[in-house]
């Protein structure tokens, strides 16, 4: 699903993360079944258990995590960004995935942002990611101000798709793409417009 390093994340992964512009680092999210917080030092066990898993990080471009100390590295740099947020099952209370803004580089007079997220493979097929991005997207349009949200995957990651798609996104291109694993891979591009997801919630009402 993704990673925690790398390019800005195709398939749905926190790669390098960005700037803080409106909305706090601090801030904390909620959905039904997640509580989406800043990473710290001590969730390193808990994302070490899912990053070293070869089913997560190489279908985003990243790869496995080495051990736990790779792992604390990982937080105390691309996850200690603003806008990067540990997925904390509220249950248990363990980080089950890592989810944010993978800072999208700006387009001329637009204000846009990307999408990237990884979830343990435990819990995969629960329908938690779709929840978590819903959340982020809410939060991208109503704290940070953004016009348009981007989300990507690689064309072989069929699991982040179905999330991307699920969240209302639409398919906008594909652009070859190198990561460490191999060269030129086929990678979807999606997009929600901030007037799309106004139009959206309004129906939900």
């Amino acid at each position: 699903m993704c990673g925690p390093a790398g390019r800005s994340a195709p398939g749905g992964g926190p790669g390098q993360f960005g700037r803080e512009e409106k909305g706090s680092r601090m801030s904390v999210l909620e959905t039904e079944r997640t509580i989406l917080r800043p990473f710290q030092e001590a969730d390193a066990e808990d994302l070490y258990r899912y990053a070293r898993d070869p089913r997560v990080g190489p279908i985003a471009g990243w790869k496995p995590h080495e051990s736990v100390e790779e792992s604390r590295r990982i937080i105390q740099t691309v996850f200690a960004s603003p806008n990067v947020f540990a997925v904390v099952d509220r249950e248990s209370g363990h980080v089950i995935g890592s989810a944010g803004f993978v800072s999208r580089p700006q387009e001329s007079g637009s204000s846009s942002d990307e999408i990237g997220y990884a979830l343990d493979p435990a819990w995969w097929g629960r329908g938690l990611m779709p929840e978590v991005v819903e959340a982020l997207v809410r939060y991208g349009f109503e704290e940070l101000d953004l016009g348009a949200i981007w989300c990507s995957h690689y064309e072989e990651n069929r699991r982040s798709r179905r999330v991307i798609e699920k969240c209302g996104f639409r398919y906008v291109f594909t652009e070859q793409i190198s990561d460490e694993f191999q060269a030129d891979r086929p990678t979807r591009f999606y997009v929600m417009l901030r007037p799309d997801w106004e139009r959206r919630e309004t129906a939900c009402g």
